[in-house]
């Protein structure tokens, strides 16, 4: 028996005590006997999940050394003392900066020029201090740039309390406001707040009105939405004029606007929700410009008067089109921009406001990650937007929109010797069961052979209309240089190819999500980029449940698989309402108290439908403080996974217990976190 085999037994993988629950509906009773997980308070509860991360070490001990390479290396391309490009706004130059050492950034200002001095605005590794988890929520500067409203959250639940910080004087306004969301903005006369607040179910549901430095127990309710499927969140348009409150379900969207010049106004209806229309609102001038899906699926774009803005009056300015989604759109005061994907990949292009002259936005690789960047001025010709491939780091471009010339601000510098020129990106399409081509995006170290004898780590998200991004990754590069390739799955369930790759990827079409990322590894497979034996999968999330499906589904395929935060026990989840997000999942996965429904995402739940079979390695990751996706969905997956596998092979769980969904804070952390789960991919496929 080899030292590694040898070592794989030293452990006992606890056992999770059975409490046999029925559970009933459309006449189908389930058994499931780790219903006792979800109780928090369940005297075995902690002491199961800590004996779960207990085996993981045991388990994981003899990769240690490794874990301590990959971290060294992952922090050798990191410039650790590092500066973002500053962005410009009245008087004032804000960016933020980070130290060695120091695990968050630092947030500060100059007025005038970039010479003038520093003014530190928030250290993040103060508010840090004495906390195993922290996340800065709100970050708004007051119009005049005298208050600093912030929020933090320091257990990872994304509850967060609210702080508004004298930026003359430095110290803090007595009030605070907790359980507050990450939403928020200013009415321009410097001491009217709006922010939103969340219920029991952790979902942003009531906007409410603060003036400074009174008792927050004096707030103004403004909205209450008591539709569970329906969110609330705030925003400012560029031209600082107007307050927006949105209230957002998966599928439809209701805006309201108040003139933020008179904050102590009443908010107007743009129209009025209707199920499955969809809309967003900018501002220019005397209208509003909104890009909705109202009779175009691949959405359009209208204008309409701000004094009567009602769909009546909306005209069309860029009408529906099959082969191009229309992403967004974003207005300054003489140009408007964008944004659009066509044949799977982003475009942008510029519109002058006056003369209706246009010019496209050409980026040069083959498969890239566009977005807009920090543009807070309305009235300027440039704008800043962010470019990065699975080669080229992040790049910070300022575009002149006048004369079409771009100007390279900022790539963020990889140490260690870097050159893209030793890689190379491609931009591959497998062909689906019914016939669909889908799209795969992949790097490599130049010289590899298509031998069938690469490791490969394929991964994808495939949900919410959430496109994944071909973006760099300095930390890749640990895998990428011992020879791994690395690929994405652009999977129907994203929006990568149109809103209708989106339809066909949820409801009753959700099985598309997982057959197409079946295709995909064995398309790879096919023409030589790796073998069942080499190949590694990982997802977060959905893309957690992705993982869980198609194991469950073709657990021949896959030598190691890596789930973060998977949300894997899908009926019963979306069942409680009393969860966050669960009635708003009805919009994406079905409402399974239609016994339609029920049956299809029963048929797929991956917690469902575990069954006696071998399955590969696999690392599982949660977190207890997770408000998205709890605890207790990784831990009886992993522990009715122990229950049933008839395989040897590893099974791991690991719970971080002091944060959520996003894992551990702090740069240094993050980093740890992902040499464990690279270690444990590496030495499961025998790389060490």
């Amino acid at each position: 028996m080899s030292k590694d085999r040898l070592l794989d037994k030293i452990a006992t993988p606890p056992q999770a005590k059975k409490r046999p629950e029925v559970l009933e509906l459309h006449g189908d009773r389930r058994i499931d006997e780790y219903f006792w997980m979800r109780d928090p308070d369940h005297p075995e509860l902690i002491p199961y999940l800590e004996a779960e991360n207990a085996y993981t070490a045991a388990m994981m001990q003899h990769t240690e050394e490794l874990q301590n390479q990959l971290y060294q290396e992952m922090l050798s391309h990191i410039k650790e003392t590092d500066l973002s490009v500053p962005s410009l706004k009245d008087e004032y130059y804000y960016y933020s900066r980070t130290e060695a050492g120091k695990s968050y950034p630092i947030h500060c200002r100059k007025k005038g020029s970039l010479d003038a001095p520093e003014e530190i605005l928030l250290d993040e590794n103060k508010l840090a201090a004495g906390h195993d988890f922290f996340d800065l929520g709100v970050f708004a500067i007051s119009p005049n740039h005298q208050i600093l409203a912030y929020s933090f959250d320091t257990n990872g639940s994304e509850q967060y309390l609210l702080c508004f910080l004298d930026l003359r004087t430095h110290q803090l306004y007595p009030e605070t406001i907790p359980k507050t969301y990450f939403s928020f903005a200013w009415g321009n006369d410097n001491k009217t707040a709006f922010y939103t607040q969340l219920d029991d179910a952790n979902r942003p549901y009531k906007l409410l009105k603060h003036t400074l430095g009174n008792c927050p127990q004096n707030d103004v309710l403004i909205y209450q939405e008591n539709d569970d499927i329906y969110h609330l969140h705030l925003e400012k348009t560029r031209s600082q004029s107007y307050i927006l409150m949105v209230l957002q379900s998966s599928i439809t969207t209701e805006v309201h606007y108040l003139d933020a010049n008179h904050p102590y106004d009443n908010f107007q209806i743009i129209s009025p929700r209707t199920t499955g229309i969809e809309y967003d609102v900018d501002h220019h001038q005397d209208s509003f410009y909104i890009v909705t899906n109202d009779a175009a699926t691949n959405f359009k774009l209208v204008k309409t008067p701000v004094a009567n803005p009602s769909p009546e009056n909306w005209q069309t300015i860029i009408p529906h089109r099959e082969d191009v989604l229309l992403l967004g759109v974003s207005l300054f005061a003489n140009h408007l921009v964008i944004y659009e994907r066509k044949g799977g990949l982003q475009t942008a292009r510029i519109q002058n406001l006056s003369t209706g002259a246009e010019n496209n936005i050409i980026f040069p690789e083959p498969t890239y990650e566009f977005s807009e960047g920090s543009n807070p001025e309305f009235n300027t010709n440039i704008l800043r937007f962010n470019y990065t491939s699975l080669i080229t780091p992040q790049s910070v471009f300022d575009y002149n929109m006048e004369t079409n010339q771009r100007e390279l601000k900022k790539q963020t510098e990889v140490l260690g010797g870097y050159d893209p020129s030793n890689y190379e990106s491609q931009w591959l399409m497998a062909t689906a069961t019914d016939g669909t081509k889908v799209p795969i995006s992949m790097v490599y170290k130049r010289g590899i052979n298509k031998d069938g004898k690469n490791p490969l780590l394929l991964t994808a998200y495939g949900a919410y209309g959430s496109s994944y991004p071909a973006s760099f990754s300095s930390t890749r590069l640990t895998l990428l240089d011992r020879g791994m390739v690395f690929a994405i799955a652009h999977i129907r369930g994203g929006e990568e190819m149109g809103r209708q790759w989106y339809e066909q990827g949820k409801f009753l079409h959700k099985k598309n999500t997982f057959t197409d990322f079946i295709t995909c590894a064995e398309y790879l497979i096919s023409q030589g980029w790796t073998s069942s034996d080499r190949l590694a999968i990982t997802g977060g999330s959905a893309g957690g449940l992705l993982m869980g499906a198609v194991i469950n589904m073709r657990p021949d395929l896959f030598k190691v698989v890596v789930a973060n935060v998977p949300f894997v026990d899908v009926v019963t989840t979306i069942l409680d309402t009393s969860l966050p997000l669960s009635a708003m999942e009805w919009e994406e996965w079905g409402n399974p108290n239609d016994k339609i429904y029920y049956d299809y995402m029963k048929s797929y739940s991956p917690y469902d439908n575990v069954t006696a079979q071998d399955y590969p390695d696999i690392l599982i990751t949660a977190g207890l403080n997770d408000s998205r996706v709890k605890y207790w969905e990784p831990a009886k997956w992993t522990a009715k996974l122990r229950e049933l596998k008839t395989d040897n092979h590893l099974l791991l769980l690991k719970t971080n217990m002091d944060a959520g969904h996003g894992g551990p804070s702090g740069r240094y952390e993050s980093l740890r976190e992902l040499a464990f789960e690279d270690a444990f991919i590496l030495h499961r496929l025998g790389l060490t």
